[in-house]
Parts: structure tokens; sequence; C-alpha cells
């Protein structure tokens, strides 16, 4: 059996866990949650290239992406944003819902898998 390798790990959660050729990101929230949605996803994108970096992986070997939004008529911003992150056909499989954040000043959440 393969060891887990867990990336900057606290007493509640790690930020990733890496088993095999997997990388699973927990969700990434925004750092200043005093700017608009389309700050706040540029935010949670670049977490997630860090965090993908420090597992071995990048942005074109995401395999499925989940997308919370706090108000789901912030979709179409938020698509704005990530359709210029992605790389045109190194798409993931996604699902984008609204829900609850942790923080009623988040306007989004991601959590991302992805291949080594």
């Amino acid at each position: 059996m393969t060891a887990v390798k867990r990336i900057d790990p606290g007493p509640r959660l790690s930020e990733a866990s890496v088993l095999g050729d997997r990388i699973h990101c927990s969700g990434m929230v925004p750092e200043d949650t005093s700017t608009d949605i389309s700050d706040q996803v540029r935010q949670v994108l670049g977490e997630i290239d860090s965090l993908l970096a420090k597992g071995g992986s990048d942005k074109t070997k995401i395999l499925t992406a989940v997308i919370w939004l706090a108000d789901i008529r912030d979709f179409a911003a938020m698509n704005e944003i990530w359709d210029a992150w992605v790389v045109p056909g190194q798409t993931p499989a996604r699902a984008t819902v609204e829900a609850k954040l942790t923080d009623p000043r988040m306007k989004a959440e991601i959590m991302v898998v992805a291949a080594i």
C-alpha cells in the first residue's frame, strides 16, 4: 500500500492529501473576503494553482472540481474567471451549487482532485 502524503496538515484538516497518482485538495477559499465574486474566485484559483504545485500537479491535470457559490446569481461572473483560468481541452468534470458558506462574506469555495 502506498503511503498517504499530507500537504500543509493542520489540527483539523490538511490542505491536500496525495495517494498514488492523485492529489485531493480541500475546499479553497479566498483570503480577502472584502472583495467581489470575480476577485474572490481569482484568489481561490491562485490558491489551487499553488497547492497543486506543492503536490506535483497543475490545473491541466484536474479531474474533478466542485464549486460552491454563496449566491447562484454569481454563476456567470464566476464562470468568466474560471473560463479564463482553465486550459482549453483540459477542462475537468465539474459541479457548481449554491450553498451557505462558513463565512457570510465568502462568495465561493472550490475543491479539486487532480492527477499527478
